[in-house]
């Protein structure tokens, strides 16, 4: 079984800040030397270089997102580390409550 190629994030995100926004280079540049860039470091990259957009494009967005099972899990343990329901952590990741009640089922 082949294994799903996926896109150069630490590349991708590295023109762009030296291109774009080199005044962010700084900012970012714990998250871009990092081996491996998790689902949710990419959401963070993306959010400080980009800021907060409005919450139709969000919506969009949010659509076309994928999480491995480690994503899920450091989604999972960030809300056992801040005592957080699963409303309270859907709506800091941008997630529905029926997501992270599935992925609560599945993996706890």
């Amino acid at each position: 079984m082949k294994k799903k190629s996926q896109p150069n994030y630490k590349l991708i995100y590295s023109d762009i800040i030296e291109q774009k926004f080199p005044h962010k280079k700084a900012e970012c540049k714990r998250l871009l030397e990092k081996k491996m860039l998790s689902a949710l470091d990419i959401m963070e990259l993306n959010n400080r270089i980009f800021g907060s957009r409005d919450q139709n494009l969000k919506k969009i967005n949010q659509k076309l997102r994928s999480y491995n099972e480690s994503d899920i899990m450091g989604i999972l343990d960030y809300q056992k580390n801040n005592r957080m329901n699963n409303l309270q952590i859907a709506e800091h990741f941008g997630l529905s409550r029926n997501t992270m009640t599935k992925w609560r089922r599945m993996f706890q």
